[in-house]
This record gives structure tokens, C-alpha cells and sequence, in this order.
């Protein structure tokens, strides 16, 4: 009785420790697994760069997460701040278009010979049925505001979380050898005699697979908008193909870019340039959705349209921005581990005892 009542205190003590340490480290679970997606991806341009530096592990890490804040966090930075601006902008401006209620129809539209009456009574009509229609709006511009003001917060948040993987990730890339052996160690005595195989390799190649599948299809789109974007004059063109990298993640995502700016050349009547926007769009950018992410997909791993588009959704609402990271790769890794796991049947039993009446 002794000895039980001792194994129940050592039990509750190490339940008490594991507790503790997911308590301490729960705000900071994003971060660390973004700086895992990232270090695991990433991983032979940091050998590559670690030899090219006379085999220093501490500046091959730091050079690594100096291009991950150049690439990543600061577009990220300038994005989110560009959107809040333009969001506050849009906001004023339909605050004020709304206080003036609606716009009636002017003088001379019912000198118009033929359809004058007809033009003007069907104005009249739209603006008696938009003065509801404008009191709505007040009403819920309110709301809209708070949203946004969440919104906000939660982007800062997720950038914030980033600044922490960055740090994070130079441990990870510095002590990542002995990381992975130690995990090695602990994983195979888990895993590795149900599974028939090395299950870090396997998470090694179906992250890198889904991470340049996705990502490297959203980056080679935000390349082609940027240039296309330059190319046509479009104000912001950077801000632009930073917001196409995001958008990529969903589907028709880019078309609401390139779509939004071949609209702004057709209000500024340079129909050239919204005739030239819209064939980019359509034969550049779609097109790399078309045949680059099903290839970099299929060399590491094969991962659905469906699944991919869920992965990217729940990792925002679990995560927040920074869930749009680590969502594919998660739902990737946990899929194909599954598989692999229920890949390999019960033993079936050879000599069945025979049944006795």
C-alpha cells in the first residue's frame, strides 16, 4: 500500500511538472512552431551557408534569421500597417459619404428628351429607399469599427509572435543536430517499430514538401504580381505583391489583387493598362498556381487543395496570422503519419484456437 501511495505521488508530481511547463510555455507554442517550420524547411541552406562560413553554426544561424526578418517579418510589418491605413481611410470616407445621406438626382435629368421622367422617378425612388438603407449602415459601423480594432490586435499579435520564432529559431538552427538526435532517440522508442520507418525523416520531407509547395508557389506569385505591377505603374506595387503572398494561401486570392488594379485602371480610364493587367494576371500569375505548386508539392509530399485550404483556415482561427504558417504543415504532418501508421495491418493470428462444444 506503501509503495502504491508513493508511485501515486511521484505520478501527480511529474502530471504537476509537465502542467507547469505547458503553462510556461503555452503563449509562446506559435512561435516555436513556426520557428520549426521554418528551420525544418530551410535546413540545407543553413548547412549550405554554415560550410560557406568555415563552419560556424552561431553566424550561419544569424545570417538565417536576418533573411527570415527581411523576407518574412518586415513585409509582413509593412503590410499590416499599410492595411490598417487603408482601412482607416475606407472607414472615414464612408463615414463622411454617409452623414451626407443620399444623393439626389441632379436638375437636368429630367430634360433628357424621351427617358427624362422615367431616369428621374426611378432616382427618386433609390433615394427614399437608400435613406433606410444609409441608417443601416450607421448602425453597423460601429460594430464593423470594433471588428476591425480586433482584427488589428490580432495581426500585431501574430507579428509579435514572429519576432519570437525569430529568436527562437536561432537555437533551432544552432543546435539542431544535437536537437534531432536527442528527438531522435525519444521518437523511435514511440513510434518507430509501429510506423516501419524513421517518422523524423518522414515529417522532415512532408514539411519541406508542403512548406515549398505552398509558400513557394505564393512566393513565385507575388515575384510575377510585383513585376507586373511595376511594369503597369500601379502605385504600392510592393506592398501589392507582399499582400498576393498572403492571399495566395486562399483560392481566387491573387485575382483580388490584380482584379482590384485592372478595376483602378479602368476608373482612370487607361484601358490599356486594364486590358494588360488582367492578361498578367491570368497567364503569369494564375499560371504559376497551376504548375509550380503541384510539382514542389510532389517532390516531398502529397497534400490536397481541400486539405491545404483547411489547413491555412484553422491555422488562423487557432493561431491567429501567424497560423497561415503552420497550419498546412501541422494537418500535413499529422495526415500522412496516419497513414502511414494504419498502412501497416494488425498481425493477424496464425492458429486460431479451435472453437470446443
Amino acid at each position: 500500500m506503501e509503495e502504491r501511495i508513493l508511485q501515486f505521488i511521484q505520478l501527480a508530481v511529474i502530471a504537476l511538472v509537465f502542467i507547469s511547463c505547458y503553462l510556461v510555455i503555452h503563449p509562446f507554442i506559435p512561435a516555436i512552431l513556426f520557428a520549426m517550420v521554418v528551420c525544418i524547411s530551410t535546413w540545407p541552406l543553413y548547412l549550405c551557408l554554415r560550410r560557406a562560413l568555415w563552419g560556424k553554426p552561431a553566424l550561419a544561424s544569424l545570417l538565417m534569421v536576418m533573411l527570415l526578418i527581411m523576407l518574412v517579418i518586415i513585409p509582413s510589418a509593412l503590410l499590416a500597417v499599410s492595411f490598417a491605413d487603408n482601412l482607416t481611410a475606407t472607414f472615414d470616407t464612408v463615414k463622411i459619404f454617409l452623414e451626407h445621406g443620399p444623393i439626389e438626382p441632379p436638375v437636368w435629368l429630367k430634360e433628357v428628351p424621351l427617358f427624362g421622367e422615367r431616369l428621374d422617378s426611378y432616382w427618386q425612388g433609390l433615394a427614399s429607399g437608400g435613406k433606410e438603407a444609409v441608417m443601416l449602415f450607421k448602425e453597423l459601423l460601429e460594430p464593423v469599427r470594433n471588428f476591425l480594432l480586433n482584427l488589428g490586435n490580432v495581426i500585431g499579435q501574430s507579428l509579435l509572435q514572429m519576432v519570437f520564432a525569430a529568436f527562437i529559431g536561432f537555437f533551432f538552427y544552432r543546435d539542431g543536430e544535437a536537437l534531432i538526435q536527442a528527438l531522435r532517440n525519444g521518437v523511435a522508442k514511440l513510434l518507430a517499430g509501429s510506423l516501419g520507418a524513421d517518422p523524423l525523416v518522414l515529417i522532415h520531407d512532408t514539411v519541406t514538401g508542403i512548406v515549398h509547395g505552398i509558400f513557394g508557389a505564393a512566393l513565385a506569385q507575388a515575384i510575377a504580381a510585383a513585376i507586373g505591377f511595376f511594369i503597369a505603374g500601379v502605385p504600392g506595387a510592393f506592398l501589392l505583391g507582399a499582400a498576393t503572398f498572403f492571399l495566395a494561401m486562399i483560392p481566387m486570392g491573387p485575382t483580388l489583387i490584380w482584379g482590384g488594379a485592372s478595376v483602378w485602371f479602368l476608373y482612370q480610364e487607361s484601358y490599356g493598362w486594364a486590358i494588360f493587367m488582367v492578361l498578367w494576371g491570368v497567364l503569369v500569375i494564375s499560371s504559376i498556381d497551376n504548375f509550380v505548386r503541384p510539382y514542389l508539392i510532389s517532390r516531398g509530399s502529397s497534400l490536397s487543395f481541400l486539405l491545404i485550404f483547411l489547413g491555412v483556415s484553422g491555422g488562423i482561427v487557432a493561431y491567429g496570422f501567424i497560423g497561415i504558417f503552420i497550419g498546412p504543415p501541422i494537418l500535413a504532418v499529422g495526415i500522412t503519419l496516419t497513414q502511414l501508421w494504419t498502412a501497416h495491418p494488425a498481425t493477424e493470428i496464425e492458429n486460431p484456437p479451435e472453437v470446443r462444444n
